[in-house]
């Protein structure tokens, strides 16, 4: 814990991570309120869904090109731009009633509109952070934004009970607002600079830790939508009991990312984070008892934010630093995919087989991402020697191993 208060005294890291997670609130919000409100116009969950799917859809074809934007056009332009079209839109949506087509691309719009603020917040890390301090900052940003989904469906779910979805979309645009004005506003945000890239939109796919980190970041987090779904189907039944394993899923997550995140990184940190994860999704599956599950997926959470923070920390690691915001959109855009994808094939084992055989669909995809993280072994730099950061963009190839 010495480490994580090391971090917090750098001179403007404490506001920088808070800001962004104000920023990012909504995340943890706007699903359930969309499906609610929605669910009230038009009398269809089966139409909310597919709003949702829209907004998702936005956000992973739009994340990195508005990531790439900040190299061209600076990182407060291009947030301040995308503020003022999310808060507008997500205006419009809770307060002016339209036929489901024009609101259906209005959930588009608000995903592609969606701040950059994930690619912004993870670049500006390596410029404020010694190498020796990166992996701890990246972990500790992958464990606080579990409060996001723990507090945020709450807050919503609140509101909404009270005084109506339309009032909880708005206070979570609202926080949106607050919270990118905010960030925009920290000193560090218009210092750093990310310099153009002369290389085509997409070119840094062609790395291979990259596109290794993209892949296991898709399945690992298809873990997550599968293990969601499951729990719901489980204990559909039993009240809030749903929530209240989610949360101790999430709280699992928080919790490793702060015991794990200083530790030091050998090539095998990766694989032993996410066989963490494996074990802990396939115990979940024997008994469908809320206790139970609970306990597993806490056990199981240990592993999530310490792995997403080295996927963080590979990709700084392996691009130049004018690549870094676009290689962060790609890995959004991936984890996006990976996270409906796991739901929807959860979602069909539920159907076909009970809840017990999607938890089964859950522990497939987790042994499938332990496998992809012992084949990236030897394609991810070499960060035992504490060489972590992004690399300049007259740097040679990095060292892989």
């Amino acid at each position: 814990m010495s480490q994580y208060r090391e971090i917090l005294r750098i001179s403007g890291l404490t506001p920088l991570i808070v800001s962004q997670l104000v920023a990012r609130a909504p995340g943890g919000m706007l699903t359930i309120t969309l499906i609610m409100h929605a669910e009230h116009i038009f009398g269809s969950y089966a139409l909310a869904g597919l709003v949702i799917a829209a907004t998702s859809v936005g956000a992973a074809i739009a994340g990195p090109v508005t990531s790439r934007w900040m190299s061209t056009w600076g990182m407060r332009q291009v947030l301040l731009l995308t503020i003022a079209i999310y808060s507008a839109t997500l205006l419009l949506m809770a307060l002016v009633v339209t036929p489901f087509p024009v609101y259906a691309l209005g959930g588009l719009l608000l995903g592609a509109a969606n701040p950059p603020i994930q690619s912004a917040v993870r670049t500006i890390y390596p410029k404020l952070a010694t190498a020796r301090q990166l992996p701890a900052v990246f972990s500790l940003d992958a464990s606080l934004q579990e409060i996001i989904w723990v507090l945020g469906p709450m807050l919503a779910a609140m509101i909404a009970t009270q005084f109506g979805p339309p009032a909880a979309m708005l206070v979570a645009g609202l926080l949106a607002l607050i919270g990118t004005i905010w960030f925009v506003a920290q000193p560090s945000v218009g210092s750093v600079r990310i310099p153009r890239s002369p290389r085509r939109l997409g070119s840094v796919l062609a790395k291979p830790p990259v596109m290794y980190m993209i892949i296991v970041g898709f399945t690992m987090i298809g873990i997550c939508g599968a293990v969601e779904a499951a729990t719901v189907a489980a204990l559909d039944s039993e009240g809030i009991a749903a929530g209240l394993v989610l949360g101790a899923y999430s709280l699992g997550s928080f919790s490793g990312g702060l015991m794990f995140g200083s530790a030091r990184v050998t090539s095998w940190s990766l694989v032993r984070r996410l066989t963490i994860v494996f074990l802990g999704t396939a115990a979940a599956s024997v008994f469908m008892n809320a206790w139970w599950i609970g306990l597993m997926l806490l056990l199981s959470g240990l592993g999530i934010a310490p792995a997403l923070g080295l996927l963080y920390t590979y990709i700084s690691s392996s691009v130049r630093f004018s690549d870094t915001a676009e290689a962060y959109g790609w890995l959004g855009t991936g984890q996006l995919i990976g996270s409906a994808l796991g739901a929807a094939a959860a979602g069909f084992a539920v159907d076909a087989a009970g809840a017990q055989a999607a938890f089964g669909v859950a522990t497939a995809i987790a042994a499938v991402t332990v496998v992809l993280a012992v084949v990236a072994r030897r394609k991810l730099p070499d960060l035992s020697d504490g060489a972590i950061g992004p690399l300049p963009d007259t740097a040679p190839t990095p060292v892989v191993g």
